[in-house]
């Protein structure tokens, strides 16, 4: 028997849109099946649900695990919102983690685990510090604590990469040359050695890749690149937090990961219940890279008693 899918629309207030918005959703499986269903948190931000299909997996057999997936507000099949671009009052950690619960509440989940991958994992962490009664167990995949680590990891990196890639890069970067073509084709060789290595890129890849040229709420956030960082999660470190979160929390990254283990590590030494897997032939998207022992292992944590 095929598995079940739902999508559907949560009405989100979100005071200072303007307008009535709503957060796109899609759940595999049966979410009132007896069996916690897994929330996925898709990066960014900005990004959408489209490179994080692969987790549908989970909810086939032997897994049977429900999932849900969602494109957070402002990108993907939620309410877009292109004139708040540069608005770092309206996009806010709180506005997301308040889309999240308003998101949980819309389908009727009490408990729930949580995966959230790069900035989602970042997001995992801010719903983790505020101590949610439904939340049981969360997974950093690809994730950070930190920005300032994220940025040092980040270039560090780049500055492995050919003489001429970096400096065509760095060129661009500082005459904010962002839109070059050039630019462009040099950030290839970056994201092919540290994002996905595989090649070509799954479709599902490539969509996000494509969602995350519009700059609404990455460039807001964020800013032009992954190396460097301008918007307003710039000086974001939720370290001091981290004794707060009460579940028990896995760390996933790749070997090859632009999510270097020391950008994570913060959550390794703070917290009792953690454990921690190095995919070794991935990178940022070992959901995709190594797609059959990414779900093992997710599955496996989920599932334990």
């Amino acid at each position: 028997m095929p598995v079940p899918v739902t999508e559907g629309f949560a009405p989100l207030s979100v005071p200072g849109a303007g307008k009535p918005c709503q957060t796109y959703y899609k759940i595999f499986g049966e979410v009132k099946s007896g069996v916690t269903p897994l929330i996925a948190l898709h990066g960014g931000p900005g990004a959408t649900m489209n490179y994080l299909l692969s987790l549908a997996d989970l909810a086939e057999p032997p897994y049977d695990i429900p999932v849900v997936l969602y494109d957070q507000v402002g990108c993907g099949g939620s309410t877009l919102l292109p004139e708040k671009a540069g608005d770092v009052d309206f996009w806010t950690v709180q506005l997301f983690v308040d889309e999240f619960h308003n998101l949980m509440k819309h389908i009727g989940i009490e408990t729930y685990d949580v995966l959230g991958h790069s900035w989602g994992s970042m997001l995992g962490l801010e719903i983790a510090v505020r101590q949610p009664t439904g939340l049981r167990r969360l997974i950093l995949s690809s994730g950070l604590a930190s920005m300032k680590l994220w940025e040092e990891a980040t270039r560090k990196l780049l500055n492995t990469l050919p003489p001429d890639v970096v400096e065509t890069i760095n060129k661009h970067e500082r005459a904010g040359t962002f839109d070059s073509p050039e630019y462009a084709e040099a950030m290839v060789a970056y994201n092919q050695q540290f994002v996905c290595r595989l090649d070509p890129y799954p479709p599902e890849v490539l969509a996000t890749f494509k969602a995350l040229e519009d700059p609404t709420v990455y460039g807001t956030m964020e800013g032009p690149s992954e190396f460097t960082i301008t918007g307003s999660l710039k000086t974001w470190n939720i370290t001091p937090q981290l004794p707060k979160i009460t579940v028990p929390v896995l760390i996933t990254n790749g070997a090859y990961d632009e999510a270097a283990d020391s950008v994570i590590a913060p959550v390794w030494k703070a917290l009792p219940r953690v454990k921690w897997y190095t995919f070794p032939d991935s990178s940022h998207m070992a959901q995709w890279e190594e797609r059959a022992k990414f779900m093992q292992v997710i599955a496996g944590y989920v599932k334990l008693e």
